[in-house]
C-alpha cells in the first residue's frame, strides 16, 4: 500500500489530461489526418516529407500546417512504443522478457527522479529477479547498482553484499559483452566491402575468433556466445569455406535448442539463412531442400525474413536444375498476400526471376514437357523484348540482367540483328558503368557475349573465350544479398546454355 500512496501522489500531481497513442480505438476514427499518415505509412505511399505533404495537405514540406502535424504524430508513435503488445505467440521469451525488463527500469528512474525510493527499490528487486533467469548482464547491473544504494541507505548490510556481488559479477560479463559486440561490429562493418579489399580483414578476423572463443569459455553469457557463432560463420564464408560456415551455423542452431531461455527470432534466422548460403553455394539440393522446408515454419509466413529466405530457396533450385521446384518456390512468394508491400529492390529481383524461370521454360521445353505446363499467361514476351530497360543506377545489374534476359529469347527467336544490338548494349556498360571489383563475374560473361558476335553467332567459329570463361571459373558465384552479386543463373552455366542452344541451331540448319 506504501507503493501505491507514493506512486498516487507523483501521478496526481503531474499526470496529463489524455495519453496520445495509436490504438484499435484511435485507429476507428478513419477521417482523422493522424490515421491518414498512419495508413499512408503502412502502404508505403511517401518515399519523403514532400510527397506526405502534397498527399495530406497538397501544401510543402516547410508548411506549418505539414510540420506541426509531422511532430505530433512523431510523439505519438514514441508513446505508443510504451504500449506494445510483446505477449504475441511470435515473440520469444527472451524478447518479451527483455523489452518488459527495459521498460520497468524506465519507470524505476522515473519513480527515483520523483524521490519515490521505496516503490523503485521494490520495482528494481522484480526487474532483477527476471534478468537474473535470462543474464540480461546490462539490466542486472543498473538494478543492482540502485538496489546496493538502497541498501545502504537502509543500513541492510546483508542484501548490500548481495547486490555488490551482483554489480561486480555482472559488470565483467558486460564487459565481456561489449567487447564481442565490438568484434562482431568490425567484422560486419567491413563484411559487405568488395571482395578484393577483404584480405587485410581476413587475417585480423582469426584474432577476433580467437578472442570470442576465449571470452566465452570464461563468461556464460548468450550475446558472447552467439557473437562468437556469427564472427566464425562470417569467418569461413570470406574464406569460401562453405561447408565449415554450415557446420558453425549447425552448432549455433544446436546452443539455441539446448537453450531455450536464450532462444531470439532474429539470431535463429541469422544462423538459418547463413545455412541456407551455405547450401546455396555448395549447390546441395538435397540438405538445402530439407533445412528450407523445416525452416520456413520458424519464419512468420509473409514476413521479411520469410522472402528472404524464399529468395535463397528459389536461387538454389535454379543453381541444382530443379526448375520445377523453383517455379512452384516463385508461386508461392509471389502469391502471398504480402508480396506487394515488398521494397521496390525485393520485388525487382523477384520479376527477374520470373524472366529467367520463363527463359528456362522456353529453352528446355522440349528436354522436359512438364516444364512446358508451366507457362504462364502473365508474360508477355514481345512486351519483355521491346521494353526499354532502364533502371536507376544504383539498380544498374537490373538493367544488365533484364537485357541479359532479352538476349536470350532473342537468340531463341534467331533474331541476331537484336542480339548483336544487345550485346553492344551490354559491352557499353562492361566498359563504362560497370567498377571491375564489384561485376567482375558480370563483365566476363559480357565479354563471352562479345565473342559470339565476333563468330557471328557460329559457335565453331568462336575464339578468345577460353581465358574468359576460366576467370568465371576461377573467380565462383559468391552472393550475399547483394545487388551486384545477383545471378539468377550461374554465368559459366548461362554461358553452357546459349552454347547448347546454339548448337542445336546449327545442327538444325545443317540438316
Amino acid at each position: 500500500m506504501k507503493n501505491l500512496i507514493e506512486i498516487s501522489k507523483i501521478v496526481t500531481k503531474k499526470k496529463v489530461r489524455k495519453i496520445e497513442i495509436f490504438d484499435d480505438h484511435s485507429l476507428k476514427h478513419k477521417n482523422s489526418k493522424f490515421n491518414e499518415f498512419y495508413e499512408a505509412l503502412l502502404a508505403n505511399k511517401f518515399k519523403n516529407d514532400r510527397d506526405a505533404a502534397s498527399f495530406l495537405y497538397s501544401c510543402s514540406p516547410t508548411d506549418d500546417k505539414y510540420r506541426q502535424l509531422k511532430s505530433r504524430f512523431r510523439k505519438r508513435l514514441l508513446n505508443t512504443l510504451f504500449f506494445l503488445d510483446v505477449n504475441l505467440p511470435s515473440t520469444s521469451s527472451y524478447d518479451r522478457a527483455y523489452y518488459s525488463c527495459n521498460k520497468d527500469w524506465t519507470l524505476v528512474k522515473i519513480l527515483l527522479s520523483n524521490n519515490a525510493k521505496q516503490t523503485a527499490a521494490a520495482l528494481a528487486r522484480q526487474i532483477l529477479t527476471t534478468a537474473l533467469k535470462f543474464k540480461f548482464a546490462d539490466v542486472i547491473v543498473n538494478c543492482a547498482r540502485i538496489l546496493r544504494r538502497h541498501a545502504a541507505e537502509v543500513s541492510d548490510e546483508k542484501n548490500y553484499e548481495i547486490y555488490d556481488e551482483h554489480s561486480k559479477q555482472f559488470q565483467n560479463v558486460l564487459d565481456a559483452e561489449i567487447r564481442s559486440e565490438e568484434l562482431y561490429q568490425r567484422v560486419i562493418m567491413n563484411y559487405y566491402k568488395p571482395k578484393v579489399k577483404t584480405h587485410e580483414l581476413r587475417e585480423r578476423i582469426d584474432t577476433y575468433c580467437d578472442a570470442l572463443v576465449g571470452l566465452s569459455e570464461i563468461y556464460d553469457s548468450p550475446i558472447v556466445i552467439y557473437n562468437m557463432y556469427l564472427v566464425w560463420a562470417y569467418r569461413y564464408e570470406m574464406l569460401q569455406d562453405f561447408e565449415a560456415m554450415r557446420e558453425v551455423c549447425s552448432k549455433a542452431e544446436t546452443y539455441i535448442e539446448e537453450n531455450p531461455a536464450y532462444y531470439q527470432d532474429d539470431k535463429l534466422a541469422t544462423f538459418q539463412l547463413k545455412k541456407m548460403s551455405a547450401f546455396l553455394h555448395l549447390r546441395d539440393w538435397k540438405n538445402g531442400k530439407i533445412n528450407a522446408e523445416k525452416c520456413l515454419q520458424s519464419f512468420p509466413e509473409g514476413s521479411e525474413t520469410w522472402f528472404n529466405f524464399m529468395e535463397y530457396y528459389i536461387l538454389l533450385a535454379i543453381h541444382t536444375d530443379n526448375y520445377i521446384n523453383a517455379l512452384a518456390i516463385y508461386t508461392k512468394a509471389t502469391s502471398n498476400s504480402k508480396f506487394k508491400k515488398l521494397n521496390a529492390n525485393t520485388k525487382e529481383k523477384w520479376r527477374i526471376y520470373d524472366v529467367f524461370l520463363n527463359y528456362i521454360i522456353e529453352s528446355k521445353g522440349d528436354e522436359n514437357p512438364v516444364l512446358l505446363t508451366q507457362k504462364r499467361k502473365t508474360f508477355r514476351l514481345s512486351r519483355f523484348i521491346n521494353d526499354p530497360v532502364l533502371y536507376p543506377k544504383d539498380q544498374r545489374i537490373f538493367t544488365v540482367l533484364m537485357v541479359i534476359g532479352q538476349l536470350l529469347f532473342i537468340l531463341e527467336k534467331k533474331g541476331y540483328n537484336a542480339a548483336t544490338e544487345r550485346i553492344d548494349r551490354l559491352k557499353s556498360y562492361a566498359n563504362r558503368q560497370l567498377k571491375k571489383e564489384e561485376y567482375f563475374r558480370t563483365i566476363q560473361f559480357i565479354r563471352l557475349l562479345q565473342q559470339l558476335v565476333k563468330a557471328d553467332y557460329q559457335v565453331e567459329n568462336l575464339s578468345n573465350v577460353d581465358k574468359y570463361y576460366n576467370r568465371l571459373v576461377d573467380t565462383p558465384f559468391y552472393y550475399r544479398g547483394l545487388i551486384p552479386e545477383l545471378e539468377v543463373i550461374p554465368y559459366e552455366n548461362l554461358w553452357n546454355m546459349v552454347l547448347t542452344r546454339l548448337k542445336k541451331e546449327s545442327t538444325v540448319r545443317s540438316s
